[in-house]
């Protein structure tokens, strides 16, 4: 049996265990809420894992791209939802028809404009639109308010609108996660009812992400929050954590199911060098983090910086760095970005590698 120990590094590690422990408990949280589960298959870009979700319940995928819906969908998910305003221009166009043509397909839209394209190119087609809101994260989507008009726009241009959508990115932030749960319940609630004034029924609901999925409805009911709030939930990061969630306080190290393996090649005093760098964890590094990932056997140390291939580990003057030569795992601060720069992720069980998964829809990026 090999051992994780007997492979180079680096390569990214999954714990077969703790993933199959979040996936369970994601799919547990949303029966529990009486909502549906579309998580957002960018995180982990892999079949098996998306097999995985379908089985425990999910109502199909949440995609960033075309690219990423094709390769989903030329693997039998029939159901998927690409979650960010679509330009169905020229070739892209094609490809989104052919989508439809195939799979029950979702679109976001948030302009009049893109809504025209759209319904030109799925004329004839079962695809619907969701309406993207901007609940706060300032990144895409439109005031609640500008809600029905692209609504409109979108029933005009001969493209079914089943309800809204939006990401609660700004949750990506210390203390954030309640507060923007908040604004995304509030902002839902608005568009909702301008919907409906114009005679649109919002069916379909979806909002959430990995901070925010957790904050209970209790607290949106003890800070004023009523109405019809979510009907469907997109988390994606979930499935194996990263440094920033347990920043954040959405997961622990025991929830981290990712990991880079690395090799200690360099000593000195209080600081190592392992042979993992921006290529294998990616080169996110919020504001806020405490480092450019962490490592979850040794909380307390700091990666001070990366390079292409080599991390920079600081440790505290009490305790004695790993040996040269030694293995460590390091958690990225993004995971879906560390898992878009590898080819396969090797599944281990107790220290064993008990598989190796294809990351299917890796650089799908258009």
């Amino acid at each position: 049996m090999v051992t994780v120990t007997d492979l180079d590094t680096p390569f990214l590690a999954v714990d077969r265990e703790v993933l199959e422990s979040n996936l369970s408990a994601m799919a547990g949280l949303a029966a529990e809420r009486g909502i549906s589960l579309r998580p957002h298959a960018k995180t982990h870009k892999c079949l098996e894992i998306a097999r995985r979700q379908l089985a425990l319940g999910a109502v199909g995928l949440t995609v960033a791209t075309v690219g990423e819906a094709e390769v989903f969908a030329a693997a039998g998910c029939d159901d998927l939802f690409i979650a960010y305003p679509v330009w169905a221009a020229g070739h892209r166009a094609e490809r989104l028809r052919a989508l439809a043509e195939r799979v029950s397909l979702s679109v976001g839209v948030d302009s009049a404009e893109a809504a025209e394209l759209l319904g030109k190119a799925l004329a004839g087609t079962s695809a619907r639109a969701l309406v993207e809101l901007d609940s706060g994260h300032h990144r895409t989507g439109v005031h609640p308010a500008e809600a029905g008009q692209v609504a409109v726009a979108a029933e005009r241009a001969g493209l079914p609108v089943a309800g809204l959508f939006t990401f609660p990115g700004h949750g990506y932030g210390p203390g954030n996660r309640t507060p923007a749960a908040l604004d995304e319940a509030r902002t839902v609630a608005v568009a909702v009812a301008i919907l409906r004034g114009r005679g649109i029924e919002p069916a379909v609901r979806s909002g959430g992400s990995t901070p925010t999925a957790g904050v209970a409805e209790r607290e949106l009911a003890a800070a004023g929050v009523v109405g019809e709030g979510l009907t469907e939930l997109r988390p994606g990061v979930y499935a194996f954590n990263d440094a920033q969630q347990v920043e954040l306080g959405s997961a622990d190290w025991s929830a981290v199911a990712l990991t880079a393996m690395a090799t200690v090649v360099s000593r000195r005093a209080d600081t190592v060098v392992l042979d993992a760098g921006s290529k294998t964890l990616g080169a996110d590094q919020p504001g806020w983090a405490t480092g450019a990932g962490r490592l979850p056997d040794h909380p307390d140390a700091r990666v001070v910086a990366l390079s292409e291939h080599h991390a920079t580990v600081v440790f505290p003057p009490d305790v004695s760095p790993p040996a040269l030569g030694s293995t460590v795992r390091v958690a990225p601060n993004h995971v879906c970005n560390a898992v878009n720069l590898a080819d396969e992720l090797v599944v281990t069980a107790r220290g064993q590698v008990v598989d190796r998964w294809l990351v299917a829809a890796r650089g799908r990026n258009r």
